[in-house]
């Protein structure tokens, strides 16, 4: 047999790839990352989770000062100026700082990055860029794109997909989200926190799909009272640029008038595809199921030995963290160790104001497989967040009638996506609501909102 170049190559430098590359050179691997970008992180660092974050902030920010909110605290704005070119500069600093952060890392573990778009040649063979790579094992990590909705072009100027979206040199007047689920909801805050007038057309009859039905009924209100318009139950079936507008057809999911709407902006968010284009999967022995996915074992292993894969290509939610998890345990399966990703305990959180998290099964999901009891607790009787004027939202317990063990929990909060960390911790260990009721939580904080929601769960909240 001929020689490996490395022990590992892992194709994609994604939360996924490159933790996948850092955990194996930690764990003794010649370890490569092949990565066609001009710089690591994938989409998540670059044009997904990191600079919508950044941008998100900084619009709650003018928001605050904008709206009064800032006012009602004794802080007084005066010549309130919105400065988008240095909003967008932030951003692209976060960018940088972070992605050259990961360039570090490679270097500190000694992972060569290989520059360059990678396909297989064999089951042990990649070309990248003009040189053909050998490793004993390959990871596959190339993470996912924009889905694209048919008949529509997107021009990334009046017709946007979320990295469009990101870079917008001004405040549309009217923009119009083709699709409810979290990456248009975050967008689409950003834009109308800085003014624009947000409608979302979502085919589905209510938004975020996935998610728990109590949370999508809240967040719906509270969308709404914050000035998003939803046309629900919706397609779109056109869209057409006139100049620097955009007029979009629309009609009933189930059939019916179609009406036009026009938006300076449309942004196009129903979903991602894997990334297996261009990979040459059939000269490894491949191939995708019929969503496009590579199926894989529990420990990550393809159906070709020594051909691996992790994060947005294989089945189940499309998100870093997943992905950054499944990486490390890839490398350590490749390693001979134990690596392992517990699937069913996998949060899920919308960095909208309020944030809105979840993790586990929803109630719907809950009552299929037995009987369950709930608890929730609204946030309105939480006293940091009623102190802090964050009345909106509620904790939801999820827990098995029998046994107590806490099936799911589902949050909006402002700080939800910092409190699923504690129910996703609790769930992992096999905790019941019991555990958490009597688990003692700092006082004043929004965590104690989880605490009273475990607490009616058996019916004895405190604050209610």
């Amino acid at each position: 047999m001929a020689d490996y170049d490395f022990d590992v190559l892992v194709i994609g430098a994604g939360p996924g790839g490159y933790v996948a590359a850092i955990r194996a050179a930690q764990l003794g691997l010649r370890t490569a990352c092949a990565e066609s970008r001009e710089t690591l992180g994938g989409t998540c660092l670059n044009v997904g989770c990191i600079p919508s974050k950044a941008l998100l902030h900084a619009s709650e920010l003018f928001e605050e000062a904008h709206d009064g909110t800032l006012a009602k605290w004794g802080v007084k704005a005066a010549n309130l100026e919105l400065d988008l070119g240095q909003m967008h500069a932030t951003r692209l600093e976060a960018v940088k700082g972070l992605t050259q952060g990961i360039e570090f890392l490679f270097k500190k573990n000694k992972v060569e990055w290989l520059k360059g778009r990678a396909s297989f040649v064999d089951p042990h063979t990649v070309q990248v860029g003009d040189k053909k790579v050998r490793a004993k094992n390959i990871v596959i990590a190339t993470g996912s794109s924009v889905t694209q909705l048919p008949g529509i072009s997107i021009d990334q100027e009046r017709i946007v997909d979320s990295t469009g979206a990101l870079e917008l040199a001004e405040v549309p007047k009217r923009m119009v989200v083709i699709g409810g689920g979290v990456i248009g909801l975050e967008l689409g805050s950003v834009w109308r926190r800085l003014g624009a007038e947000v409608t979302v057309v979502e085919f589905l009859d209510q938004i975020l799909p996935g998610f728990d039905a109590d949370v999508r009924k809240e967040a719906n209100k509270i969308f709404k009272k914050q000035g998003f318009e939803f046309k629900l139950s919706t397609k779109v079936t056109k869209a057409e640029r006139k100049g620097d507008t955009v007029a979009l057809t629309v009609e009933p999911s189930a059939g019916g008038n179609a009406e036009t709407i026009e938006a300076d902006v449309v942004l196009v968010s129903i979903g991602r595809k894997p990334n297996t284009e261009g990979l040459a999967l059939d000269k490894a022995g491949l191939e995708t199921n019929q969503r496009g996915q590579i199926e894989t074992d529990h420990e990550f292993r393809t159906k070709v030995p020594g051909v691996w894969a992790i994060g947005d290509v294989i089945p189940g939610p499309m998100l870093a963290h997943k992905a950054e998890d499944e990486g490390i345990a890839v490398a350590e399966n490749i390693a001979g160790e134990t690596g392992i990703v517990n699937h069913n305990v996998i949060p899920s959180v919308v960095y909208t104001m309020p944030e809105i998290a979840g993790v586990g099964l929803t109630e719907e999901e809950a009552k299929k497989e037995g009987e369950v009891k709930v608890g929730k607790f609204p946030m309105l009787a939480n006293s940091r967040a009623k102190t802090n004027r964050e009345p909106d939202g509620f904790v939801k317990v999820i827990a098995d009638a029998k046994t107590d063990r806490v099936l799911g929990v589902w949050i909006i909060a402002s700080v939800a996506g910092t409190m699923i960390g504690e129910a996703a911790l609790a769930m992992e260990f096999g905790a019941t609501s019991e555990d958490i009721a009597y688990t003692c939580h700092a006082h004043p904080t929004h965590e104690e909102a989880l605490k009273e929601a475990a607490m009616a769960v058996t019916g004895k909240p405190i604050h209610i």
